[in-house]
């Protein structure tokens, strides 16, 4: 079946479409950029560098703005997966939910409007084993924080197992799905090139509260 990638460039959606792979066919990736930063839909920090993600496998994006109003943005969503079945005949769609069932709802309700298979291979996942593979083989970044303990150095450090060990000890979710952090693929086994940071900034927010904003980056050979 082939499958059009709801991306957010983070480690949830890769790392469902790397799932999803094993056995289908992942034809393009679908990104909305969201105006609000506070979308119930939409992962913000660095969504212009799933351009480079798509290079990087070799794949086509489908790339709309939306205002991000709460159910509104679903409207753009839609579109957004009705040009990637007429363009690339995807036959359904693949969404790195876990746990939030309002997120998985709605992209569950809008496939099924539009007679598209919604799959989710990561939904209500073990954390321990995911963030367990997902470290054995994905290099993610974090490139958000937003939870108490979260210090300003953890921003564009891997996601490994000293990055567990805080999680742990800090009792903040491993997989941030409460929006603890926010990621960023820099390579994976879907990469046929892997991104280089060559220019970043850190903007704090408050003391446990910032962003990595990758500046400029580029495709190396992996």
């Amino acid at each position: 079946m082939k499958l059009g990638i709801l991306c957010s460039g983070g480690k949830d959606s890769l790392f469902a479409a790397y799932k999803a792979s094993k056995e289908h066919e992942l034809a393009c990736l679908i990104t909305l950029k969201s105006k609000n930063p506070e979308s119930y839909m939409f992962h913000i920090p660095n969504i212009h560098l799933v351009e480079l993600q798509a290079q990087a496998m070799g794949l086509p994006l489908v790339f709309l703005e939306t205002e991000g109003v709460k159910e509104e943005e679903l409207k753009d969503l839609k579109e957004a997966i009705e040009i990637a079945k007429e363009k690339y005949r995807i036959e359904g769609i693949v969404s790195g939910a876990i746990k939030s069932q309002y997120q998985k709802e709605r992209v569950d309700a809008i496939c099924k409007e539009l007679k598209l298979e919604s799959i989710a291979p990561l939904w209500q996942i073990n954390e321990e084993m995911y963030i367990t593979e997902l470290i054995k083989n994905f290099n993610v970044i974090i490139v958000g924080i937003a939870a108490d303990g979260l210090k300003k150095e953890m921003l564009g450090t891997r996601i490994g197992l000293t990055f567990l060990d805080r999680m742990r000890s800090l009792n903040v979710s491993p997989i941030g799905e409460g929006g603890e952090f926010e990621s960023f693929v820099l390579e994976c086994p879907l990469f046929k090139k892997k991104i280089k940071v060559e220019e970043s900034e850190i903007k704090m927010d408050g003391e446990f509260s910032g962003h990595y904003l990758i500046k400029k980056a580029i495709l190396i050979d992996k």
